[in-house]
Parts: C-alpha cells; sequence; structure tokens
C-alpha cells in the first residue's frame, strides 16, 4: 500500500517549505530593499550637507565680521549680476569679494568712515560701465574712473548700495600708474614689517632661536596704545610712547624670567623653539583677555588720503614711513658703530669666541631683547593703522612673512632682514594686479622659494659647510 505524502499549502499558495519554482519568499527580498532605502536616504543627507553651505550662505559669510559693512546687488535690465568683484579699500584697509546667483554683495569694514569701493570692470559683461546716474546718496565716482566710487555711511552702521548697469565706454587707470602707486604702498608696508624682522633677526643670530612668540611681541604694542587710548582716553602720543616702553619691558622680562634660565641649563635649539610656540599661544590669549575678540581703532585710523599723481598717501603713512626710516637709521649705526653693537654682531658670529674675548655675552643677548621688543611694539602701533584696527591675533598674521623676510635676507643679518622686509611688502603689495587679494601673501612665499633656489644662504647669509 503506497501513501503519496503532500505539503500543506500556506497562505497565497507557497508551500511551507519553500514554495514551488519561481516564487520568491518576500521575508528574504524585504531586507535587502531595505538597506538599499537606507543607502538612498544617507546619500542623500550627506548630499544636502555638501550642498547646503554653498546654497544657503550669505553674502560675506567668509569675512571676519563687524559692526559696520557695505552691501546691495548689481544688476543689468532688471537680471543680477553674478561673479562680479568688488573691492573695498580705506585707512590701509582692504577687501574683495563676489556677486552671488542673484547679484548680491557685502563688506564689511572695521570701522564707520568713508571708504572707496572699487568694482572689477573686467568682470562686467562687454561694453557697460556702471551707471552714475542711479547712484545712491552719499556714493559719488571717483574723477577719472568708472569703476570707483567714493562712499560713506549715513545714521546707521549698514550702507545698501545697489549698483546699475549702463552702457558706456570705460576709463580706467593705467598699469604703469596702478604699478607706481602700489610699488610705493609695498614699500610702505615692508619698512614696518621690517622693524619686526630686524628684531627677530637679532634674537636668532645671537641666540639661534626662532622665537614664535615674536607675532604677539608685535601684538603687544598695538594693544598697549588701544588700551592707552580707546580704553582710558589718553591723548594718542601717551598711548605711543607707552607702548614701546612696554615692548622693552617685555624683551627684558622675556630674557630675565624664561630664556636666560633656559640657557644656562643648557636647553637645546629645538627645545627653545618648541618654549617659544607654548609661549606664543599663551600670550595669545592674555591680550585676547585684555581686550577681547573684536577690533579696535585707534584715533585718527582712517584719514583723508593725499594724492600725488598715481600714488594715494594719508598723512599717517608718511609719518609711519618717517619713523621707520629713522628707527632703521639708529639701528644701523647702533650695530656699525657702538661697542655693544659691535658686540652683538661678534656674538652672532661665534659666541664662543666672543667669549672667550671678555664680552658679557648673556648681558648682550638681554639688550638684543629689549631692543627686540621695542621694534617689536613699534612695528605693532604702525600696523595697527596699516591693517587698520587691533586684534588679539594680530601678530600670528605678521609671523610667517617675519619669517619669510628674515631667511629671505639671510639668518641672523639684521640688515639682510630689512631688505628681505622690502621684497616681501613690495611682492604682496605689487602681485594684486595679478593674482585676487586673498592670495597676495602666497607671492610673498613664491619669492622667497625663487630666491632661495639661487642663493640657498639667503641675501646677506654666509654660506655655511655641510658634514
Amino acid at each position: 500500500m503506497s501513501v503519496t505524502r503532500t505539503a500543506s499549502l500556506g497562505p497565497l499558495g507557497r508551500t511551507q517549505r519553500g514554495g514551488p519554482v519561481g516564487l520568491r519568499n518576500p521575508a528574504r527580498r524585504r531586507p535587502r530593499s531595505g538597506l538599499l532605502a537606507l543607502i538612498a536616504a544617507l546619500a542623500s543627507v550627506m548630499l544636502a550637507v555638501l550642498i547646503a553651505p554653498a546654497a544657503f550662505a550669505a553674502p560675506g559669510d567668509d569675512q571676519e565680521k563687524t559692526d559696520f559693512y557695505f552691501a546691495g546687488s548689481i544688476t543689468f535690465e532688471d537680471a543680477p549680476i553674478d561673479g562680479v568683484v568688488i573691492g573695498v579699500d580705506g585707512g590701509g584697509f582692504t577687501a574683495e569679494t563676489k556677486t552671488d546667483a542673484e547679484g548680491k554683495w557685502r563688506l564689511y569694514v572695521p570701522e564707520k568712515d568713508t571708504y572707496r569701493l572699487k568694482v572689477d570692470e573686467d568682470t562686467l559683461p562687454e561694453g557697460v560701465i556702471i551707471d552714475a546716474e542711479q547712484l545712491p546718496p552719499g556714493v559719488s565716482p571717483v574723477e577719472g574712473s568708472t569703476g570707483e566710487f567714493d562712499a560713506e555711511f549715513g545714521l546707521t552702521g549698514t550702507k545698501i548700495i545697489n549698483l546699475f548697469l549702463g552702457e558706456g565706454e570705460r576709463i580706467t587707470t593705467s598699469f604703469a600708474d596702478q604699478l607706481i602707486g602700489r610699488t610705493i604702498g609695498g614699500i610702505n608696508f615692508g619698512l614696518l614689517l621690517g622693524l619686526a624682522s630686524m628684531g627677530a633677526a637679532l634674537i636668532y643670530g645671537t641666540t639661534r632661536l626662532g622665537n614664535f612668540a615674536h607675532g604677539e611681541m608685535v601684538s603687544w604694542g598695538g594693544v598697549i596704545a588701544v588700551l592707552c587710548t580707546s580704553f582710558w582716553s589718553l591723548p594718542l602720543w601717551v598711548g605711543v610712547v607707552a607702548a614701546v616702553i612696554a615692548g622693552a619691558l617685555l624683551g627684558w622680562a622675556m630674557d630675565a624670567g624664561l630664556w636666560g634660565p633656559l640657557r644656562k641649563r643648557g636647553l637645546g635649539v629645538v627645545q627653545l623653539m618648541i618654549v617659544s610656540i607654548g609661549l606664543s599661544l599663551a600670550l595669545r590669549y592674555v591680550l585676547q583677555f585684555m581686550i577681547g575678540g573684536g577690533t579696535h581703532q585707534l584715533p585718527g585710523a582712517s584719514p583723508d588720503p593725499m594724492h600725488f599723481g598715481p600714488v594715494t598717501l594719508s598723512y599717517i603713512d608718511i609719518t609711519g614711513m618717517s619713523i621707520s626710516l629713522v628707527a632703521i637709521l639708529a639701528m644701523a649705526y647702533f650695530l656699525n658703530r657702538t661697542r655693544i653693537g659691535k658686540a652683538t654682531r661678534a656674538i652672532s658670529d661665534n659666541p664662543q669666541l666672543a667669549a672667550a674675548s671678555g664680552i658679557d655675552v648673556d648681558r648682550v643677548i638681554r639688550i638684543v631683547w629689549i631692543i627686540s621688543g621695542t621694534l617689536a611694539a613699534m612695528s605693532g602701533v604702525l600696523w595697527t593703522y596699516f591693517r587698520p584696527g587691533v586684534q588679539w591675533n594680530m601678530g600670528m598674521q605678521m609671523l610667517l612673512l617675519i619669517f619669510c623676510a628674515i631667511t629671505l635676507g639671510g639668518l641672523g643679518s639684521a640688515m639682510g632682514a630689512l631688505i628681505g622686509s622690502l621684497i616681501v611688502g613690495v611682492a604682496v603689495e605689487v602681485s594684486t594686479l595679478w593674482i585676487p587679494t586673498d592670495l597676495k601673501y602666497a607671492s610673498a612665499l613664491l619669492a622667497l622659494i625663487i630666491v632661495l633656489l639661487v642663493r640657498p644662504q639667503g641675501l646677506f647669509g654666509r654660506r655655511e659647510r655641510l658634514g
């Protein structure tokens, strides 16, 4: 007797042991589809995160925020124009931005004053200029240009400037005039950078220390000046004198309290350099505690410019250049004509031989630190007017340029640091004829690389034997 066994059928006619051929189990398919849905959801979230900053970024988000800004839009025949480069210049402060897809732009400035707005006409459509007849109140075209305008704030810290394009013939400044003007500006910047660089070069020459806290020594001068003038309402000359004295005291205190004892313990150059990095961070946040995180101005930070042909300077620029030249000439006399200056050069050449000759090396190094602090403080005050404004971390912006200048001129050479600073200053300012303003400091590094490829020891450094 034969028995036929049949499998019981479950719902939808499938066998409970696997079902007929050609039918798939939905329980096995669901996890795969769920995984694909999860991956798709995650991908959409990541795409949204990547796109959101670019899609929803407001004009000016890439700039340092202040309480004062110019803003507006650029349109042509009621259509927004994107990618137009517009800059602001005034009192040594410069900034640059581009219009977005809606034609909107925004430029933050350090204080409420009169500034010059510059529209790069090469980024405008062909054959059009800014329609001067539709400029808002408080904005006036600059004579001899169709892309530059003087703008001043009203009662508030916001100035809205909507620019409308129309057909017209462009008037531009010649390349030669731009080159002359920016070269003079580069010399001005190079001189104030040279004050800080000469002090750093003297420190390296006598101690072989690359002082990463030198930027904070520069900031210290600006901070003391703004404390005396803006916080305590003292006259400007009192703030400047106090800044110079405070710079000298800081140099003395750093060597007496830190570097001198570390030298006596015989620490190597690498250990001292690491200590200087930590000191830099500590001093930076002390300065932030003193004045906060905002930007503070010294009295008369944005004076009216004076025009000398293609060159535009203010009385502060002329005063700063004069002070820098006097300080540099005094340093040259000190190093070449005085006993301590000659001893400084001797220690820079060979500290062991200088000590054997009867020179008090520690005393000379202490004097070098005092002089370096004084020069750094003077540079900080001038840099405050050049930027313009005082910030707790402004010295960090100069540190790389200081190292670039002393390496370019030759390590340990004060006069070499001065020449290197002038080269860096001119390279930074002139390079803006071809590259965006945001990249101008990279040109200093390019100049450094080119010079070191030709002369590895720098312009005034000595070739040293290896091995």
